[in-house]
């Protein structure tokens, strides 16, 4: 795999010219929306397949599975343009499998209001689908909406749907106070687990991701209790546990760090310990990348000292942010944009994509004329570059994979830098 920078001058003709490789094929795997207008500093990744059919009359998908002895979901993983088609063209160029080097697991977020056909595309990469729906109101009390199709729709896909569970509203708050008349009482903790096993029991889950966004020091050995009883009371029934933390970040005039805890009992007490922030730049800011390579790597320095490697998930936000400047504490707000929306206004605003070694994140400046005002504005998202960094992580740690916020929108570079590197882990069969 090659992840390939666009330099001035260059087109989607010449970087094909250059790689010996078609311009069909690099639109469509990249996902380009406008392969007219290249944005210097944009990336395009070339994969190379270790094997590629050509298809004739009459194919099928289930056909060619068959005769290449591979299973459905990975010719859909290779040919993401496949899904949600009935018919195979003859002559088109399928690719059945690329050159991989080790594995990797893969839990990712969706609402369950996801668009169904982005769904179908992005299932077949992933080894978990966390529905991010319920959170607590009170004791024995969870709010979520009916995602019973998503739920059916992941297993279709042999993808393992894990319920999730936060005090955090789809809007980004958090109820601090319906979490503590939780914590503190252990009634209300038994009443909890019910609640979460009626849950799971109804809705056929595969376990439970459950995220405690305001962990802290004064706020640690309450959370041991309660997760001691919860995860007792899920492996009686034999549901994993995923507990998903969200390190609190400090913001200093010199440096952003994150506040370092043992999560040592946390990681006992659970199946899995996934580190994700829903955000690094977050929409309050300050303006940074989403999440920046040295701060995810700070992290798992320090968690691999307290669980073993086998057991955590590394978190990746994918969410872009558009800041005003200059950027004030407490007041600017961002906007969030995918990484098509941001590489688009890259191009609307004739910018030329930077690059951040050490966060390993791309972001560019604008302006915008407003009241008469030229207001500068800063943008950082996330690119091939980043993704193929984060990733990385996972066998340099020799973690157990990679937790995606989220699944919302489809970021076909980012499955083409993993598919083309990385087998996809599965705990429920492939068809």
């Amino acid at each position: 795999m090659i992840i390939h920078v666009v330099q001035p001058g260059e087109t989607i003709y010449t970087i094909a010219n250059n790689y010996n490789v078609s311009i069909t094929r690099l639109i469509v795997e990249n996902g380009l929306t406008n392969p007219e207008h290249l944005v210097v500093g944009q990336t395009i990744v070339i994969a190379y397949p270790g094997e590629v059919y050509i298809a004739q009359e009459g194919d099928t998908l289930e056909s060619i599975a068959r005769a290449h002895g591979v299973t459905r979901m990975q010719l859909l993983r290779n040919n993401p343009f496949l899904s949600g088609r009935d018919v195979i063209y003859q002559g088109e160029s399928i690719v059945i499998r690329y050159d991989t080097q080790g594995s990797v697991t893969l839990n990712a977020y969706a609402y369950p209001f996801i668009d169904r056909d982005i769904l179908r595309k992005t299932l077949p990469f992933l080894t978990y689908l966390t529905i991010f729906n319920y959170r607590t109101i009170r004791a024995g009390v969870l709010e979520g909406s009916d995602e019973t199709e998503v739920i059916q729709i992941a297993k279709d896909y042999g993808v393992a749907p894990l319920m999730s569970l936060s005090t955090l509203t789809y809007q980004g708050r958090n109820d601090i106070e319906a979490i503590n008349s939780v914590l503190h009482n252990e009634e209300s903790i038994e009443l909890q687990a019910d609640a979460i096993l009626s849950i799971l029991r109804a809705k056929q889950y595969y376990g439970l991701n459950i995220s405690l966004v305001n962990l802290d020091q004064e706020s640690l050995s309450a959370y041991e209790n309660y997760m001691a009883k919860v995860y007792s009371r899920l492996k009686e029934e034999g549901y994993m546990l995923m507990i998903t933390i969200t390190p609190k970040i400090i913001v200093s005039p010199n440096q952003i760090s994150f506040e370092k805890m043992d999560y040592t009992v946390l990681g006992q007490l659970s199946d899995y310990l996934q580190i994700i922030s829903y955000g690094w730049g977050t929409i309050a800011g300050p303006p940074s990348a989403t999440t920046p390579a040295f701060l995810t790597e700070l992290a798992l320095e320090d968690a691999v000292t307290m669980i073993p490697p086998e057991k955590l998930f590394s978190g990746i936000s994918i969410i872009g942010y558009d800041w005003q400047s200059p950027y004030i504490i407490g007041v600017t707000r961002a906007n969030a944009l995918t990484t098509d929306a941001a590489i688009q206004l890259a191009a609307q605003t004739g910018s030329t994509i930077m690059f951040e070694e050490r966060s390993q994140a791309p972001y560019f400046e604008y302006y915008m004329t407003l009241a008469g005002r030229n207001i500068r504005h800063i943008v950082w998202f996330s690119d091939a570059r980043t993704i193929d960094s984060l990733i990385r992580f996972i066998p340099e740690f020799g973690i157990q994979g990679a937790g995606i916020w989220n699944i919302m929108n489809y970021f076909a570079q980012m499955w083409l830098v993993i598919n083309s590197q990385y087998k996809i882990n599965k705990v429920l069969p492939e068809f």
